[in-house]
């Protein structure tokens, strides 16, 4: 099949268990739906990837994934602009077939990308060898991957924490409707991502020229940058919604700098022929561990919080609608994990940066041996 193939039969399941989801008549149904349009996904984006590596020498692929990365924060802007109307206008359901309708042209357009030789933009053109052993032992005994591997869990755990409640946030804490809220949450979580990637991976790409940590200590800087922003931005009162779009929105855009540096780097440590692979294992710790958790342990604290609220208020009673008056502040206390874990995901990425310097080095000196032979 190759992988153009993969990445347009991914494609057109996603595409066509989306526009599926808006047939669904009850829970279950929706959430096997929803489960088979992550399968679909997730046969994406491993695919692309290692396209993108093997169409781009070393020293562009950073600004190339940026580029690619791009269809993240204008597809979520779309998302939420126009979900946001459509449902209000016309319901849930049309949403859902109003997403999945331009998959099915794009799995198409896929079809006439040109198949790339593998390796073929390497220093030391290899093809498809690999080194000898389970491509899963050789993956995890990286040092950097594994710290890549964790920092993925984390920024996913975030990402979509904020994905998931920025439009009740909106709604709860700042009294926003959900169309004016879904306006914010597309500038904030969608639009600011755009120049966040774009100029990530210029920078990037002209650091790893000087050192060859260079794009790991960007990505590592530009999550740390984000964290004042992220804390501010929940900090502000209710109501002061321009306020908290301008600081989320910052932090959100230095958030985005984690995709190209750190997608680039796995290619700087990992052979053509196992780049798949390799970012195989990587989705499946960021997406089970990050995103699959993020929205799951958001609202959990969320719930805590909310009780606590009560309880301090004096309310005994633990039904939702006697909840209800204190799920803003429950939801707005949840939100501030995301600046306490963004400084460990800053810490996880400096670490990685101390160790792919020598990962760097010992792919380099295998594929020149090989390429000698």
């Amino acid at each position: 099949m190759g992988r153009k193939g993969i990445l347009s039969a991914g494609v057109f399941v996603w595409s066509l268990l989306t526009v599926g989801s808006g047939l669904a008549q009850n829970f279950w149904q929706i959430f096997v739906l929803r489960l088979g349009v992550g399968v679909g996904e997730a046969s994406c984006a491993p695919a692309a990837n290692s396209l993108i590596g093997d169409l781009f020498p070393a020293n562009w692929r950073a600004k190339a994934l940026s580029f690619f990365m791009l269809g993240l924060p204008v597809g979520i802007a779309l998302s939420f602009a126009v979900s946001g109307t459509i449902t209000k206008n016309y319901g849930w359901r049309t949403a859902f077939f109003v997403a999945g309708v331009p998959g099915v042209l794009c799995a198409i357009a896929v079809l006439f990308i040109k198949e790339p030789k593998r390796g073929a933009t390497e220093s030391h053109d290899i093809g498809e060898q690999k080194r000898e052993g389970s491509p899963y032992k050789l993956i995890l005994g990286s040092p950097t991957m594994r710290w890549i591997i964790i920092s993925g869990a984390i920024h996913n755990f975030n990402m979509y924490a904020i994905g998931s409640f920025i439009t009740p946030f909106l709604m709860r804490y700042h009294g926003a409707d959900i169309q004016s809220a879904n306006y914010v949450s597309m500038i904030v979580y969608g639009l600011m991502g755009a120049p966040g990637l774009f100029i990530s991976g210029f920078i990037g790409d002209a650091m790893m020229r000087k050192r060859q940590n260079g794009r790991l200590l960007v990505g590592a800087t530009a999550i740390l940058f984000s964290i004042p922003f992220l804390f501010f931005a929940l900090n502000q009162p209710q109501g002061a919604t321009v306020p908290f779009l301008i600081l989320m929105g910052t932090g959100c855009a230095l958030m985005y700098f984690y995709y190209s540096t750190v997608y680039s780097t796995i290619q700087d440590i990992i052979e053509p022929g196992m780049r798949g692979t390799a970012m195989a294992v990587y989705f499946f710790a960021m997406y089970v561990l990050g995103a699959s958790l993020g929205p799951y342990g958001t609202g959990m604290l969320s719930d805590f919080f909310t009780k606590r609220a009560a309880q301090i208020a004096g309310v005994t009673d633990v039904s939702q609608t006697a909840l209800e008056p204190f799920r803003a502040e429950g939801l707005h206390s949840a939100m501030y994990a995301i600046p306490v874990l963004s400084i460990l995901l800053a810490l996880v990425l400096f670490a990685a940066s101390r160790t792919v310097t020598k990962d760097i080095e010992k792919l380099q000196n295998w594929m020149r041996e090989v390429k000698a032979e």
